[in-house]
């Protein structure tokens, strides 16, 4: 990917260490201004945190490692190994340093760069509570900042949680209080500890309810309207919070309130599930929230191109296309495999997918409206579960006559599966779907690689483990 520069008024550049936090905040370069005099503007603040949003898009985050890049490697979407790797097997080394892919150090910068968005949010916040009152008068301003910072921490610690918490946490209590990483919610440069995963999903839920309640002014919005209300979709609004906390609901196994969150987003965002995709290949009219890539086909073309360069990059072939969206030859029914959604080689045999070269509002989504059908299903049996599943599946094309049926748990996970892999392709999403319900082996559409647990469970950086929270820090305060 092409270096990118950004100058932020906010934010500092560089990496965020967890020793030298309290002097991050405090250096002023030129590009910069001291946190006193930028947060003497309500434009101070709103400033700050569209530099958390841009934050967001390196490629180290949702620009590729944990949208359509790392994390959709994982689970072989793609039959190009990339840059680096010279065979599959090498992409699951997460213990070694290596000069060529070297997933330990994309999953470093995975964890380091999440915590310095986290930290931004609650430098944010902090200023906020210092602040607020004084300089922004308008109270929906205020909250819009409080709700979308609180929220921003949140989705970043439960991705956090998705990869460094365990494994099938719904479906086996015992891993509930398996420590895996910090909750942060101070600027400071205190090393904080590392909780259990049943108290970060505490911790998750805890700043959703905060945020929902400060976003509560826009929950008639519509987000499929003209003007406003639709920009909302690039930032956490009120029916992105929803369908957050849905998510994570979800994840935790309450699948009662899981639903009940869903049906509120599927009733009140706006949006529809859409029929065609022929000049909206990534869905936007779909999308709930996401992220804005400024010149996403410059900055993606490493990725994603069309012409003879398709391969060498991230394509697959056609009998693994065929393999994923369960389809035979060049076309289907099933829009999501169609020429609409997939540029294809001369030759007819490698394919690409359009989500990230026609993509007119180069957003990178961070939750979409198919998603909250399919947590309706999961929290459902049977013919609903069914009806959940199905409504997605017609809407993209596929007959009625070819329904699936939810009669049993293995038929509802496999059909599941089966639908998260073929709506979030090259979205990240289907890495976190197989480690939610445990399922490892080969997959279907690749039966090369058995993926097991360790797989699955990223291990803690080293910078965590050398200058983090150790034990004897717990047996003290325990004293």
């Amino acid at each position: 990917m092409k270096n990118r520069l950004y100058i932020i008024t906010t934010i500092l550049a560089g990496a965020f260490a967890l020793t030298s936090c309290a002097d991050w905040f405090d250096i002023s370069p030129k590009t910069d201004v001291k946190a006193d005099d930028l947060y003497e503007t309500e434009n101070g603040f709103v400033s700050s945190l569209a530099g958390i949003y841009v934050l967001m898009t390196d490629e180290g985050v949702y620009g590729s490692n944990m949208s359509f890049g790392l994390l959709d490697q994982l689970v072989q979407m793609y039959d190009l190994i990339p840059d680096g790797a010279t065979t599959r097997e090498g992409l699951y080394n997460y213990i070694q340093s290596s000069s060529g892919y070297n997933t330990k150090g994309k999953l470093q910068t995975m964890w380091l760069n999440s915590y310095n968005i986290i930290a931004n949010a609650n430098n944010l916040l902090k200023w906020l509570d210092k602040k607020g009152d004084m300089v922004i008068l308008d109270d929906n301003t205020r909250n819009m900042l409080r709700g979308e910072a609180l929220a921003l921490r949140a989705y970043l610690h439960f991705d956090l949680l998705r990869g460094w918490g365990p494994m099938n946490y719904a479906g086996n209590p015992d891993v509930h209080t398996t420590k895996c990483m910090p909750y942060r919610t101070v600027t400071d440069e205190s090393k904080q500890p590392l909780l259990p995963a049943n108290k970060i999903v505490e911790n998750i839920i805890a700043d959703l309810d905060s945020a929902k309640e400060c976003l509560s002014y826009e929950k008639k919005i519509q987000l499929a309207a003209i003007g406003d209300e639709s920009k909302r979709r690039f930032r956490m609004n009120y029916h992105a919070v929803n369908a957050l906390m849905a998510r994570v609901y979800n994840y935790a196994g309450k699948s009662e309130l899981a639903k009940f969150h869903a049906k509120a987003v599927i009733d009140s965002c706006g949006l529809r599930l859409q029929t065609g995709n022929d000049e909206d290949p990534v869905l936007f009219s779909e999308t709930i929230s996401g992220v804005n890539i400024y010149q996403m086909l410059d900055f993606f073309s490493d990725y994603f191109d069309n012409g003879e360069k398709i391969t060498q990059k991230y394509y697959i072939t056609l009998e693994t296309k065929n393999l994923l969206f369960e389809t035979s030859g060049s076309e289907s029914q099933d829009m999501r495999a169609k020429s609409t959604a997939f540029l294809k080689s001369d030759d007819g045999q490698k394919f690409v997918t359009r989500k990230y070269i026609k993509n007119d509002n180069e957003i990178i989504p961070l939750i979409r409206l198919p998603e909250m059908y399919y947590i309706m299903a999961e929290a459902s049996e049977g013919e609903e579960a069914a009806y959940y599943i199905n409504t997605v599946r017609n809407k993209r094309g596929i007959s009625s006559t070819a329904n699936v049926v939810c009669n049993t748990p293995e038929q509802k996970r496999n059909a599941l599966s089966n639908e998260y892999r073929k709506e979030f392709y090259a979205e990240g999403q289907y890495f976190y779907f197989l480690k939610s319900h445990g399922i490892t082996g080969a997959l279907p559409y690749n039966e090369n690689i058995s993926l097991q647990e360790e797989q699955f469970v990223f291990p803690l950086p080293d910078g965590e483990k050398e200058y983090g929270w150790v034990e004897e820090n717990d047996d003290n305060e325990n004293k």
